[in-house]
């Protein structure tokens, strides 16, 4: 049996450890049509998971291993969904958005919390646009999302998504 004075050395020690720990949450992405590795990458311009202020820009960054279309969807933490991006060709590599070309920046605003930004990817031109209107729990902004690109076949499209937080 340890003596008291160790247990409680031990127990300070791993308290004291424990309460340096930041604990990060990443949204529950249930990305359903996701897996045909056409995207590279996916992340904001201070990468996944950084914070903005209200009012600062933020640029993401989209990495692609073929020719295609790319729209960005943003859910807010509200649950407010938005298209930022639709439709736009890109070559392979990396592509910030907005692009010079675009002639507009994206800027954080409220609400404050869990931005997640999603790509949704094609070879093809797609037929139709996303339609995003109003607010979405997960599971209904999967729905709408997967509903757009299950018209396609699977080695022909990919999503992604990550997030970034607004205080």
């Amino acid at each position: 049996m340890r003596p008291v004075h160790t247990t409680a050395l031990i127990a300070s020690t791993l308290a004291l450890g424990l309460s340096a720990c930041t604990v990060s949450v990443r949204p529950n992405l249930g990305l359903q049509v996701s897996g045909s590795n056409l995207i590279s990458g996916l992340k904001p311009d201070r990468g996944e998971g950084s914070t903005y202020a209200v009012g600062e820009s933020v640029r993401i960054l989209v990495g692609t291993r073929s020719p295609g279309y790319v729209t960005l969807v943003a859910l807010q933490s509200n649950g407010y969904a938005s298209v930022l991006v639709r439709n736009v060709y890109i070559q392979p590599g990396t592509t910030a958005f907005p692009r010079a070309q675009d002639g507009q920046s994206f800027t954080v605003a409220p609400p404050r919390g869990v931005q997640r930004v999603r790509a949704i990817f094609t070879r093809v031109r797609p037929s139709s646009d996303l339609v995003v209107s109003g607010t979405y729990d997960s599971s209904g902004f999967n729905t709408v999302t997967n509903a757009y690109v299950t018209s396609y076949p699977q080695a022909d499209r990919d999503v992604q998504e990550t997030f970034f937080y607004i205080r």
